[in-house]
């Protein structure tokens, strides 16, 4: 089944759902006629055009629900693309006929939801999504969205159902690899990752950004099961797809930092400073190449990071990441990555507050995570490694 138009670029939205709400923290214009940047930024031409159509036509006409949903899943679209918060702004001031209102159109509140989400109001988008689906059970979208926050928050049972929900309103490879992405970390791993291989393999013409999507999920599960080989082929089929992706990126780049390939880091991410989450990767991979760029970018990330702390606190996994490899202040990455782990528990969280606790010699710390890894039956190399580690400390 072709995917709604409503929803047909959901699972490129979908994708970065985490790293995005973790990219940087975002800025609201507090009006229309505020000049936050003369853009585009790095966006094509192409993309920037479509945007500047959407963009007059809502000027004329700011009370429509469909061009004002439109032009805001599409800045939202930028956020995925290039990992720039400042675009959560923009859609955010599009809805603001809306953004108060407690009962909007389903479609203004599923957007309301993935803005809310961004700003890890996971209770308040979660609230947005029921309420959307109890009105339109068939927004697939909305679906999708629940599904995201349940695996963000490891509730693997509530992320399947949600699944199950999508399954008829898409296509039969973002239902495969939307299940396939829950069972991976509830103890199915492998069969997961079969699953996906087989999906992918009957879906062909599969659109780009849902080939991406199914990609860089098999990636991950790839190698999670330590089997890197095939991990890297699936990481280097999403890239070959040439779909602008922040996640994507930042996802393949901890692969190549983690495989001793920080030269490999750099050319990935030439030119895509722009990103907080990206920007972080090449300054870890310049560090350790000892770059004579690596002092500058080091200089430009403290500084986004002292920005986002203002009232914000979507860095810290990042910032953890940033204070234990750069500064060496790992009672404060300590700090960070336990707040952070209480927010949002994905792997990636799971593995920055074992290593923090490991640096601060500090088993207590890690409990929240060995918990969840027994619990769950997560399957992961590189996690079961750190926890072996942590046991072995004095």
């Amino acid at each position: 089944m072709r995917l709604p138009d409503t929803f047909r670029h959901i699972f490129l939205l979908l994708l970065p759902f985490a790293s995005a709400a973790a990219g940087a923290a975002p800025f609201t214009p507090a009006s229309d006629a505020e000049l936050l940047e003369t853009l585009p930024g790095r966006a094509t031409p192409a993309r920037m055009s479509d945007l500047r159509e959407m963009r007059a036509a809502w000027a004329r006409q700011p009370n429509d629900v469909d061009l004002a949903v439109r032009l805001a899943r599409r800045y939202y679209e930028e956020v995925a693309a290039e990992g720039d918060p400042r675009w959560v702004g923009y859609a955010q001031a599009v809805l603001a006929p809306w953004w108060n209102a407690p009962t909007p159109p389903p479609r203004v509140r599923v957007m309301r939801a993935v803005l809310r989400q961004f700003n890890h109001d996971f209770e308040g988008a979660l609230a947005d999504l029921r309420g959307a689906v109890a009105q339109d059970p068939s927004l697939g979208d909305a679906w999708a969205w629940q599904a995201a926050i349940h695996m963000v928050r490891a509730d693997y049972p509530a992320a399947r159902r949600a699944c199950e929900q999508l399954a008829p309103h898409a296509s039969a490879l973002i239902g495969v690899a939307c299940v396939a992405s829950a069972d991976s970390l509830s103890g199915q791993a492998d069969s997961a990752a079969k699953a996906l291989r087989a999906a992918l393999a009957a879906a062909p013409g599969a659109e780009p950004p849902e080939r991406l999507w199914a990609l860089t999920r098999l990636a991950e599960i790839e190698e999670r099961l330590g089997r890197f080989r095939e991990a890297d082929e699936a990481f280097r089929l999403a890239v070959a797809l040439g779909v602008a992706d922040n996640y994507l990126l930042a996802a393949y780049a901890d692969f190549l930092l983690d495989r001793g390939r920080p030269a490999d880091v750099l050319t990935l991410l030439d030119g895509k400073g722009r990103s907080d989450t990206l920007l972080l990767r090449l300054v870890l991979a310049a560090s350790q190449l000892k770059d004579p760029r690596a002092r500058q970018w080091q200089a430009d990330l403290a500084a986004r990071f002292d920005d986002a702390r203002r009232g914000r606190t979507t860095h810290e996994k990042e910032e953890a990441r940033f204070l234990m490899a750069v500064r060496q202040d790992n009672a404060q990455a300590l700090k960070l990555a336990r707040h952070n782990y209480e927010v949002q528990r994905e792997p990636a969280d799971a593995r920055v507050l074992l290593e923090a606790a490991i640096a601060n010699r500090d088993r207590a710390a890690a409990r929240p995570v060995l918990d969840w890894m027994a619990r769950s039956g997560v399957q992961s190399v590189a996690l079961q490694q750190l926890a072996e580690t942590l046991k072995g400390l004095p």
